[in-house]
């Protein structure tokens, strides 16, 4: 007698057309990480509130981390198409408040609302990936979502400086366009997953952990507001380190609120014991604090030692792209065929080393192949590394989990980021202001640049006042008084070049010391990489598992999301 195969949940058709809506959001929400950061300035000074312009990124970045591992555990309770429904529809309206803010606190309301739904745009694409597809089919998709995730990342500096220098389009600031192009292809996606998504609906009788939820904000919110103020603060501030206390108080009242929820936990203590999931979420947060601090220090190079525009310096991480789009589709393939996916952390880490190594050496001088190369070593790493872990995530957790386990992968990566972004910055801030009086102390031993200080069509040239300034000052810290600051090095774009190098020079070590620290620290990723078990893949799907195990139970057959 033989067996009937199972019919499929969704067809070819369905899934194609849910992972090009999903593919939709998730780049909305990595470029809009890119694309504001770039514009912040022009819309600053447009709303008359540059100082309060870290407001703006905190208020995004606060909700989008925090939020990120409640969709993945109301997700598991509740099902993915309504939580994804919420989470596109608050991207969608934050974006159209965005874009009629009329005054900084406003905008930071709504990038607050936008950052809500971007958490949920990025880990739920994921998690719906997992419960539609076996883990072998799935990396096909994924590695088209990371390089979703890495084009996003290159076209975010293009189009926010695009919109940024447009001084109006259709009657609107060109900045305001940053938001709005977010609303028709939100709508779009929001159309598509209502329509095409149809999973069956997993609602739990559970009781929601409150008490870690109010815990972890009160962890994160403090913490990444010094992440994103304490360099203008002071690292020393009475607000910094009350801020500081508060987010150990909220740690501790985390993993005490987790560990009696047991369960029903936001990130259940037991799914730690799972050795995939957590050595995977070491890599993680260490591959976020290393790679992506790091990388944040290259758009100051390309714009500062190398005087690009955002435009420009945003072309020049097209090798990162490339890199991404390029081992992401090798590892794809590599393990639908063979199921073998632990060499890829290992390789991505090794390719990130190297990478950080090779962006070290750099010099304002450096001709740009160098950083080509450097960029694409980083961009083969991170594809390597994302996918693949990911992917032994969602196959050693059990289907009930898919949510929770693949959010906080993308949880603790962020925070990872967050953190490293601050260290790295206030390293390179910290130092950067030496490393320009040494350069100016030693180029002004050479004849070359006597010869041009001794020029009087120089000296009296208004374009480099600035710098003469802090010649005559001594140091960066006496030339603010005179209104040479770091804050604004626009004025070396039109500086006499001579005079500009040792500038450029100065702020190119301070920020390749930082690539450096970087790689060394990547090396402790890589020991986590070594450390990732290889667990055989599943065969089949997270939906197509529940639905076998709830087949060999007597229960009511299961309804389905609407």
């Amino acid at each position: 007698m033989t067996t009937e195969a199972p019919t499929p949940l969704l067809s070819v058709r369905q899934i194609n057309l849910i992972v090009g809506g999903l593919m939709v959001g998730m780049f909305l929400a990595a470029l809009d990480q890119m694309i504001v950061a770039t514009a912040i300035r022009t819309i600053g000074d447009d709303l008359h509130g540059l100082t309060l312009q870290a407001w703006v990124t905190t208020a995004y970045l606060v909700a989008a981390t925090i939020s990120t591992p409640l969709y993945g555990k109301l997700s598991d309770i509740f099902g993915r198409k309504p939580l994804y429904v919420f989470s596109i529809s608050s991207f969608v309206v934050g974006s159209l408040l965005s874009g009629s803010a009329t005054s900084m606190y406003e905008l930071a309301a709504f990038r607050a609302v936008q950052g809500l739904g971007a958490g949920g745009l990025m880990a739920l694409a994921l998690i719906i990936l997992g419960d539609m597809l076996s883990p072998r089919e799935r990396t096909k998709y994924q590695a088209f979502f990371f390089g979703v995730w890495g084009v996003a990342s290159v076209l975010g500096p293009v189009l926010g400086g695009f919109f940024a220098d447009a001084h109006s389009i259709l009657g609107f600031a060109g900045w305001r366009w940053i938001f709005f192009l977010n609303v028709p292809l939100g709508v779009a996606t929001l159309f598509i997953i209502v329509r095409v998504l149809h999973l069956p609906a997993t609602h739990k009788r559970v009781q929601i952990d409150w008490a870690g939820v109010t815990a972890l904000v009160v962890a994160i919110v403090p913490m990444l507001i010094v992440v994103e103020q304490g360099r203008a603060w002071g690292w020393t501030s009475g607000a910094v380190l009350g801020l500081g206390a508060l987010t150990i108080v909220g740690i501790l009242g985390f993993l005490l609120a987790e560990h009696r929820a047991g369960d029903n936990a936001l990130l259940p203590p037991r799914l730690f014991k799972n050795r995939t999931v957590a050595v995977s979420t070491g890599l993680n947060f260490i591959m976020g604090f290393a790679m992506f601090g790091g990388m944040a220090g290259l758009p100051l190079y390309t714009q500062i030692a190398k005087g690009m525009s955002p435009t420009a310096s945003g072309l020049t991480m097209l090798p990162v792209t490339f890199g991404i789009i390029t081992m992401a589709g090798i590892s794809a393939r590599v393990i639908h065929q063979t199921g073998r996916y632990k060499m890829f952390p290992v390789i991505g880490t090794i390719l990130l080393i190297l990478g950080g190594l090779d962006l070290s050496m750099l010099h304002a001088d450096s001709p740009l192949w160098h950083l080509f190369i450097g960029g694409a070593l980083f961009g083969l790493g991170l594809g390597g590394v994302m996918q693949p872990n990911m992917l032994a995530v969602q196959n050693a957790v059990e289907p009930r989990d898919m949510g929770t386990g693949s959010a906080s992968v993308m949880f603790f990566r962020q925070i990872g980021g967050s953190l490293g972004t601050a260290v790295f910055l206030s390293i390179m801030f910290g130092t950067v202001a030496g490393d320009i009086g040494n350069q100016y102390a030693t180029a002004a031993k050479t004849p070359q640049f006597q010869q041009t200080l001794a020029d009087p069509a120089v000296t009296s040239n208004p374009d480099n006042a600035k710098i003469l300034a802090l010649l005559n000052a001594g140091s960066v810290d006496q030339a603010a008084k005179a209104g040479v600051s770091l804050n604004d090095t626009s004025f070396i774009k039109t500086t006499n070049p001579v005079l500009a190098a040792p500038f450029q020079e100065g702020f190119s070590l301070s920020i390749t010391r930082v690539l450096f620290i970087s790689a060394l620290i990547a090396i402790g990723g890589l020991l986590f990489a070594l450390l990732v078990p290889h667990v055989p893949l599943r065969e089949k799907s997270g939906l197509e598992t529940m639905r076998d195990d709830e087949a060999e139970e007597p229960v009511p057959a299961v309804a389905m999301e609407m």
